[in-house]
């Protein structure tokens, strides 16, 4: 019985935690403050440097070229705020850099237990044009909870992606028909688990899943000639359905990113003479390879207010809770505040909500 009782806790502690990443919902590489404000309903609208990641087929309606080298987005949740900047003003001084690093959050949960804490980094240096974009990824998001049960395990999730990345993109009959593909060179760290809450943890190379492989996504865009531009797009991941090869000395190659196909439809109708409202409306994984999400979670939609095409006013509705935001885009700068939500159950829809806060920023020539 004892052998038994030893097998049972092995195999829930190293196979059954809650803490996963959302890659049904949220499946871009990089995701953008702009389109979370829309609840991530953006494969027909996208027309800017993140048209590699959502649909490469947006770089034909690119209006400027740019470089932009300091291109960064910093994402954040309740519970990270509340386990960083809580107590006093010195408390906060000390435990705020502590929640950049696993150990660190471990720490700081042990006062904010039920609480999960998350935060997302990522820097997108690039080139784009119409037509074209040529850039290096960098996106690391970390994810840690302490459940409020006796014996509760400290549950973690880290991710980081990095590789240059590029896209072309092909437009037909006066941009009627547009066609894109991205080529990345994706490499993968990754570690999900379990540990023991009370004590230190740091996790060597052969923790990780770790590998790389050639990553191409592909997108298409059918706008119709016609008032409101109707907009019909579909957007395929992984379209090659490549594997990552694994690296030498990691625990074994990160899990396969699935081939998931997202559709979508938008108009863009204009009220006035510098104004435009753009509605939106995607399915994600519309082929069902995650299905235990719940089909309702993976619709989204999302509504973009452009005075001028310089000030936006975004709302939106994904992953069942609503997303809302502001932004400011110049030929030299993109500044946008999102909040938005995910559910952090598995099938369940509106089950428990995790509001996320996202500063993006981009600057450059």
């Amino acid at each position: 019985m004892k052998k038994l009782a030893l097998l049972l806790t092995f195999l829930f502690s190293t196979h059954s935690h809650a803490i996963e990443f959302e890659d049904a919902v949220f499946p871009e590489l990089a995701t953008s403050s702009r389109a979370l404000a829309m609840g991530n309903a953006f494969i027909s609208k996208v027309d800017d440097s993140s048209a590699a990641f959502y649909n490469p087929a947006g770089l034909g309606t690119v209006r400027f070229t740019h470089l932009h080298i300091s291109n960064f987005q910093l994402e954040t949740n309740k519970g990270w705020l509340n386990s960083a900047t809580s107590g006093k003003t010195t408390d906060a001084l000390t435990k705020f850099p502590k929640a950049f690093s696993l150990d660190g959050t471990r720490e700081l949960l042990l006062d904010h237990k039920g609480k999960l804490s998350h935060s997302r980094f990522q820097v997108l240096p690039n080139f784009t044009t119409r037509y074209f974009t040529l850039g290096y990824l960098f996106a690391f998001q970390q994810r840690a909870m302490i459940g409020q049960e006796t014996g509760a395990q400290f549950e973690y999730a880290q991710r980081r992606d990095h590789g240059p990345y590029m896209g072309l993109n092909l437009s037909l009959f006066g941009g009627v028909f547009k066609a894109g593909v991205t080529a990345t060179l994706l490499n993968r760290k990754e570690a999900i688990g379990t540990a023991d809450p009370n004590v230190t943890i740091k996790l060597e190379d052969s923790d990780y899943d770790q590998g790389s492989m050639f990553l191409l996504n592909t997108g298409l865009k059918l706008t119709l000639p016609v008032s409101f531009l109707p907009t019909f797009s579909i957007v395929s991941h992984n379209s090659a359905q490549q594997d990552f090869s694994k690296t030498k000395g990691s625990a074994r190659a990160p899990d396969g990113i699935k081939n998931t196909i997202d559709a979508g439809f938008s108009v863009t109708p204009q009220i006035g003479k510098v104004v435009r409202v753009h509605f939106e409306a995607n399915m994600k994984d519309i082929t069902n390879l995650y299905p235990d999400v719940a089909s309702s979670r993976k619709f989204l939609a999302g509504l973009e207010l452009d005075i001028a095409r310089t000030f936006f006013m975004r709302v939106g509705y994904g992953d069942g809770f609503g997303s809302g935001g502001i932004g400011i885009k110049t030929r030299k700068l993109e500044f946008d505040l999102t909040t938005y939500a995910v559910d952090t159950t598995t099938n369940e829809f509106r089950g428990k909500e995790d509001r996320r806060f996202v500063i993006g920023f981009s600057s450059g020539f």
